[in-house]
């Protein structure tokens, strides 16, 4: 007999919580080739019409493949080049794990949960300090 959890069978969604110049994007489920689209749209919508904090929030996150990596990385080049703060809030460890695999998670900003501003993530537990990494 199959068990399975309900959670993995919720449709992807994507979430937007604006805050005055900052805004929180919390995607549900999987960010892979199918759902990249939608979130990469939703992030330069929002950052068209001005926003100039944007945070990716991963905690939702189930599985991350190379396209989800391909957009945090253009996000986070994207940012720098055109003077916009974007920074991500940190996944489940099995998304940690992959950002550490691939070599990008020392390149991307990190955020706390709280959104209160940068936050280092520490390579031990995985939890979130208080100085930047960018």
């Amino acid at each position: 007999m199959v068990a399975w959890d309900s959670s993995e069978l919720e449709p992807f969604r994507c979430e937007v919580e604006p805050d005055r110049s900052a805004v929180r994007v919390r995607p549900v489920g999987e960010l892979d080739l199918a759902t990249v689209p939608a979130v990469d749209a939703e992030l330069a919508g929002l950052w068209a019409v001005g926003f100039t904090q944007v945070v990716l929030d991963l905690r939702d996150v189930r599985f991350l493949d190379s396209t989800g990596l391909r957009l945090l990385l253009s996000w986070h080049v994207r940012s720098a080049a055109d003077g916009f703060v974007f920074g991500v809030i940190p996944g489940p460890p099995a998304v940690q794990r992959l950002l550490e695999l691939a070599g990008v998670a020392d390149r991307l900003t990190y955020w706390s949960a709280d959104r209160s501003g940068p936050a280092e993530l520490s390579r031990a537990d995985g939890s979130l300090g208080a100085t930047a990494r960018g």
